[in-house]
């Protein structure tokens, strides 16, 4: 079989987002074939109850969560176990189908492992993925769902499209997840605020029992951003992901003039940022750090800052299929070498000395 190296050069002749089509058919043919799945799952999946924890009601068997963005449509749910993750979150959804900017939208930057995508939420819509989603829910690993308004609904009417967003997905999710946060479509990132945010969480409680997730932007100012969550939080909020990309373009050598950044070059903003963040929120609310994660080092140090969950997205497409299993394997180490018996013990451990 071919290394994932060799495979890496074959993938990057192609532009990103053709590359990605690929690894989605080849994703969907495993999530078909029985025999494959089970062959990667005992090679990658890993299962050990130090990284075992339960969090609103669902058992985690692993921390090490795929991040929003890869999976738009809910079509290769049944490969992710395969891949070693330990649950796996879809969309960003919108309520009807929607093509997203015009290509091209998807950017490597291979020097700064990292990525820059103007994607815009293009999926195939709310009915869709509620078709692909009650073929595999309840599912063995945790399922969240990324949700965002359409980019023609206008601002006033946001409320609404996320109100039959929860309504019409909630009973196929873990747990669901507002994009108020994404770079790429046109004011959205205009509803970070107390209004909106106190507005939408009151709503959301009234329409669901599933845990809600706010996600954030790096971009903000901390403070702001701190208030908001708090917000949210009281109105409502089960806990916070931060974060989302970002359009500091001083981060990789050359950008384009749009979109959002991933990857390498996001870890020490994201790392700085979720500190800051956890420093506040740790133990009030149910904290996941996504956002330049690309080692069990990463991963234990924002666990150690109060993530209970990590998710990794551009690390994937640069490192391979093996990351999840890899970090996953380092991971038991450190917590053995730290003298803990189960990674809750590990959250927020930087915050107890």
């Amino acid at each position: 079989m071919l290394s994932y190296e060799t495979l890496k050069k074959i993938l990057f002749k192609f532009e990103p987002e053709t590359a990605h089509n690929f690894a989605e058919f080849g994703l969907k043919f495993l999530g078909k074939c029985k025999l494959a799945r089970n062959y990667y799952e005992k090679k990658n999946f890993v299962e050990d109850k130090l990284l075992e924890q339960e969090l609103f009601g669902r058992i985690f068997r692993n921390p090490i969560g795929l991040a929003a963005g890869f999976d738009k449509n809910a079509s290769m749910i049944k490969g992710m176990r395969s891949l070693g993750f330990g649950f796996t979150e879809i969309g960003t959804v919108t309520l009807v189908p929607q093509n997203g900017n015009p290509k091209p939208r998807l950017f490597r930057h291979p020097d700064e492992k990292s990525l820059q995508n103007a994607m815009g939420f293009n999926n195939l819509g709310s009915h869709k993925v509620l078709k692909n989603l009650k073929k595999v829910y309840p599912f063995y690993i945790p399922i969240g769902v990324n949700i965002g308004k359409n980019k023609n609904t206008p601002e006033e009417f946001a409320i609404s499209d996320y109100k039959n967003l929860i309504k019409k997905l909630e009973a196929y999710a873990d747990y669901l997840i507002i994009n108020i946060s994404s770079p790429n479509t046109p004011n959205l990132r205009d509803l970070q605020n107390e209004n909106f945010i106190s507005e939408l969480f009151s709503m959301v409680k009234t329409l669901t029992k599933k845990p809600i997730f706010l996600k954030i932007a790096p971009d903000m100012d901390v403070e702001v951003a701190i208030n908001l969550c708090e917000v949210a939080i009281q109105k409502g909020a089960s806990g916070i992901i931060a974060n989302n990309t970002t359009i500091d373009y001083s981060l990789v050598k050359n950008p384009q003039n749009f979109g959002g950044l991933s990857g390498e070059c996001l870890k020490e903003k994201s790392s700085e940022f979720f500190e800051k963040i956890a420093s506040k929120l740790y133990g009030k609310t149910t904290l996941i750090s996504v956002g330049g994660i690309s080692s069990a080092q990463d991963a234990y140090e924002r666990i150690k800052n109060g993530a209970s969950l990590v998710q990794l997205y551009s690390s994937l497409i640069f490192e391979g299929p093996s990351l999840a299993k890899n970090i996953n394997l380092e991971l038991i180490e450190l917590l053995k070498k730290d003298g803990y018996s189960n990674i809750s013990e590990a959250i927020g451990a930087n915050f107890k000395k």
